[in-house]
C-alpha cells in the first residue's frame, strides 16, 4: 500500500487530480482543462498531471482515475461515455501504458459511490447507493467499503431503467440518448426538470431558476419541484426493492434541493414492498470533490 494516493477525475470541460494521504487529507489539488477532441492529448494530459502530484508527493503514489463511461469487460474498450472521444479505446490500458505501471479505473459514479461510503455521508453503513443527479443520472455500489463492479460495468446504472408505477402522461416519455424512452435519466437529470417545465408551460427556465420559482410559491415552477420529488421516490424505491441500502447519498446538482431530504423519504414508502422503510437518505458530504476523492481511494486497491 502506498501512503500517499492520487486520483484524478477526468471529465468532459476539465481534468481535476487530488493529492491525499491514507486518513483522506486532501495534501494537494490540480485543475487542467480538457483537451477538445484529441483522445492521445487526453492520455498525455493525464501522464503530465500525475507527474506534477508525484513530484509533489515526493515518491510513487497509488493513482486512480475516474471518467465517464465504462471499460467494456467484453471488449476492454470504452463505451457510453458522453466524452465521446473516449469511446471504443482502451483508455486504461493507453494510461497504463504512458504511466508505466498498474492503475485503477472506474466509472465517475463509482467514484462519487466510493467517496461517500469511505468518509462521507454514507460512512459506517454496510451498504451504500450514491446516486449523481446532474446532467445525467448515474449511481454506484459500495458494499462493506468495496466498490461492487458487475460483469457487465453497469452495476447501479439505474439512470436507464425506465421510471416506474408511471401515469398516462409520462408514457412513453422523453427520447433518451441510449435510443429508448422514459429513462429515468431524463425525468430527473437537470435538463429532464427543464423539460418537464416547457412541457407544462410552453416555456424555457433553467433547473435553478425552477427551483428559484419553487422558493418564492410560483405555481407552474411549484408544480415542476413537486413532479420532480414525487418521481425521484419512485425511482429510489425501485431500487431499494432491489438492492435494500442502509443509505442512498446524493450528489449532483439536483441533489442541492432541500425539500427533496424531507419528502422522499416519507413518499417512497408508498412503492417499496416493505411494512416500514429505514433506508437513509443523504446528501453528499465532499460534494463535487466526491469523484476525484473516490478515485484517489479507487487507486489504493489492488484489481
Amino acid at each position: 500500500m502506498h501512503p500517499m494516493r492520487i486520483g484524478v477525475d477526468v471529465g468532459g470541460t476539465k481534468i481535476e487530480g487530488i493529492l491525499i494521504g491514507d486518513d483522506g487529507r486532501e495534501l494537494v489539488r490540480r485543475r487542467i482543462s480538457t483537451p477538445a477532441g484529441e483522445y492521445e492529448a487526453i492520455v498525455a494530459a493525464i501522464k503530465g498531471l500525475v507527474g506534477d502530484l508525484e513530484q509533489e508527493a515526493g515518491g510513487e503514489a497509488s493513482v486512480g482515475v475516474g471518467h465517464p463511461g465504462a471499460i467494456s469487460p467484453a471488449t476492454g474498450l470504452m463505451k457510453n461515455s458522453n466524452s465521446t472521444v473516449l469511446n471504443g479505446r482502451p483508455f486504461d490500458r493507453d494510461l497504463e501504458a504512458a504511466l508505466g505501471r498498474q492503475i485503477v479505473t472506474s466509472n465517475d459514479a463509482d467514484c462519487f459511490a466510493l467517496s461517500e461510503a469511505t468518509d462521507g455521508a454514507g460512512a459506517g453503513f454496510g451498504t451504500v447507493f450514491g446516486a449523481i443527479l446532474g446532467t445525467g443520472v448515474g449511481g454506484g455500489v459500495v458494499v462493506h467499503g468495496r466498490l461492487v463492479r458487475g460483469p457487465n460495468a453497469v452495476t447501479g446504472e439505474w439512470g436507464h431503467n425506465q421510471l416506474p408505477w408511471g401515469d398516462e402522461s409520462e408514457m412513453p416519455g422523453p427520447i433518451c440518448y441510449c435510443g429508448r424512452r422514459g429513462c429515468i435519466e431524463t425525468f430527473l437529470s437537470g435538463p429532464g426538470m427543464e423539460t418537464d417545465f416547457a412541457r407544462a408551460t410552453g416555456r424555457y427556465a433553467t433547473s435553478r431558476e425552477i427551483v428559484d420559482g419553487f422558493r418564492r410559491g410560483e405555481p407552474v415552477a411549484t408544480g415542476s419541484v413537486d413532479r420532480y420529488v414525487g418521481r425521484l421516490a419512485r425511482g429510489l424505491a425501485s431500487v431499494i426493492n432491489v438492492l435494500d441500502p442502509d443509505v442512498i447519498v446524493l450528489g449532483g446538482g439536483m441533489s442541492n434541493i432541500d425539500e427533496v431530504y424531507a419528502r422522499v423519504p416519507v413518499m417512497w414508502e408508498e412503492w417499496v414492498f416493505s411494512d416500514g422503510v429505514s433506508t437513509r437518505l443523504r446528501r453528499a458530504v465532499h460534494g463535487d470533490s466526491s469523484g476525484v476523492r473516490g478515485a484517489a481511494w479507487l487507486g489504493g486497491v489492488a484489481r
